[in-house]
């Protein structure tokens, strides 16, 4: 990467009228802002179908999108919607919170009028007889589109249920019951193929925009699966599973100076030594798809490349867990020996060992420094003047507070620490948090990326996560027309002074 700058904003995040960030014209307005404030990068959050506790780390799918991030807008352009259709629904009271238990009761109702409109146009019949875009997609897809919508339609026929919980035939994937849910649940499975064909067009048009005005845009890649997701379901090969299908070990991290008993996360693990067997097949296909979305590709829980933690199924804690050895380098081998040189950046913070402190050097890739980790030693590896240029610089990120807030919360010894480090005479909160954003601004990384919420100079309402908390995350959104051309003149201060702005050749 050369010397650039950009903005973490999350799709979740942008006004709309109806609930939740989409891929309406507010989407695009911002793409405009970023080009005004000489931003080259857009850094999002994952973008797949969310799951339990709305978490886009905690996906369906590994492959497919979020049909809450599907413009209603673009659907009544189109006359699959009327607006009369969507006001009569309730997407949610607060503009500045994302309701997930209304866009769940009345998105994919409206999603279904579109679908139904679409299908008596002739729509589905008439695009496979000629060959359009849409039997295209669900033939490039298919690797993974079968199983997701096979899957998405048989937990809607089961109430919700976990497909662990499913009867065993179907649990199994035995032929004979695949296809007679394939039969019986014909048109449920088209409205998922429907939904994700919507999704792609949108958010390709949307990225051909962006990329248009010299924009780059960062996605996450989230590292582990939650169990119930098709691709356990489709791919129980690829994890490590007993014969019944539960998991042999889940993931979480070890105990700590934080947690005595150490962090359960129960995710099924990797079965690496399969998986390597076939050239990593599962993932790599993964990444391929990852790399259409994004132009570059943020691997979240890098440290699990190097060595994971592994907790017995069925345990409490994570008291009895073991750490294992990853994959390592044997897998970025085969990941540029098989799809090239990807552009991307590995998220590596947490506890560091000689482990993954090696596998980081050795790949290649930049890692993250957080400034909100700088201020709690005097020897951190955060602070600027021991950055190397082959990094990312954040003020924080979506599982850190806003910088308003974290300011106003340490304790006084790291407030006074970090205001004689970047000098911030100011007794006024704003202030400094201009003051921390340029610290940011002036290290050697190569890239600097600045939440949205810093620059709004929010406080802890507007954090988008709070690891370990249940309740309440993924909800902020950024108020409508509250990005102004002062805003976007100010951060282009930023990077014109620390020449940052994005070139012409990139």
């Amino acid at each position: 990467m050369s010397r650039g700058c950009g903005i973490l904003y999350p799709i979740s995040s942008l006004p709309s009228r109806f609930g939740i960030g989409c891929f309406s014209k507010e989407a695009y307005e911002f793409a405009d802002f970023l080009e005004a404030a000489g931003q080259g990068y857009w850094q999002i959050l994952p973008i797949g179908p969310t799951g339990f506790g709305d978490s886009p780390y905690q996906p369906f799918s590994a492959f497919a999108g979020n049909p809450y991030f599907i413009s209603p807008e673009t659907l009544i352009e189109e006359g699959l919607l009327t607006w009369d259709e969507m006001n009569s629904r309730q997407f949610g009271s607060d503009p500045e919170r994302v309701d997930y238990g209304a866009l769940y009761e009345n998105r994919f109702v409206v999603l279904r009028i579109a679908y139904d409109r679409w299908k008596e146009r002739g729509g589905e019949k008439a695009e496979k007889d000629d060959g359009s875009a849409y039997e295209e997609f669900c033939k490039k897809e298919a690797f993974w589109l079968d199983d997701y919508a096979l899957y998405m339609a048989i937990k809607k026929q089961q109430g919700g249920k976990s497909w662990q919980d499913w009867e065993e035939p179907l649990k199994k994937r035995m032929k004979s019951a695949l296809d007679e849910a394939r039969q019986n649940l014909a048109d449920e499975i088209g409205f998922v193929c429907f939904q994700q064909f919507v999704f792609e067009q949108q958010w390709e048009k949307l990225k051909a925009y962006i990329n248009k005005k010299n924009i780059k845009v960062i996605g996450d890649l989230p590292f582990y699966m939650a169990l119930d997701s098709a691709d356990v379901w489709s791919h129980p090969e690829a994890f490590q599973m007993e014969k019944d299908l539960t998991p042999t070990a889940v993931a979480g991290c070890p105990p700590d100076a934080f947690s005595a008993t150490g962090q359960l996360w129960g995710n099924p693990l990797y079965d690496w030594a399969k998986l390597k067997k076939n050239g990593y097949a599962w993932w790599m296909q993964r990444i391929r798809r990852n790399r259409e979305f994004y132009d570059v590709i943020r691997i979240d829980h890098f440290h699990g490349f190097a060595e994971y933690y592994a907790v017995p199924y069925g345990e409490e804690s994570a008291l009895n867990g073991a750490m294992k050895k990853g994959p390592g380098m044997d897998f970025f081998n085969a990941l540029r020996e098989q799809l090239g040189d990807i552009p991307m950046i590995a998220e590596d913070l947490g506890t560091v060992t000689k482990e993954n402190t090696k596998l980081l050097k050795d790949s290649g890739l930049p890692g993250m420094k957080v400034l909100q980790f700088a201020f709690t030693s005097w020897n951190s590896v955060y602070v600027t003047h021991r950055h190397e240029k082959n990094c990312v610089v954040y003020t924080g990120t979506h599982d850190n507070t806003t910088a308003r807030a974290w300011i106003e919360e340490i304790n006084d010894g790291e407030r006074s620490y970090v205001r004689r480090y970047i000098n911030s005479i100011y007794t006024d909160y704003g202030q400094f948090v201009w003051d921390f954003i340029r610290e940011a601004y002036r290290s050697v990384a190569d890239l600097c990326i600045i939440p949205i919420q810093d620059y709004l100079v929010k406080g802890k309402e507007a954090r988008m996560n709070c690891p370990g908390v249940a309740d309440g995350n993924w909800q902020w959104r950024v108020l409508p027309n509250f990005l102004s051309p002062e805003l976007a003149s100010s951060i282009r201060q930023l990077a014109d002074v620390y020449q940052r702005m994005p070139s012409e050749e990139e």
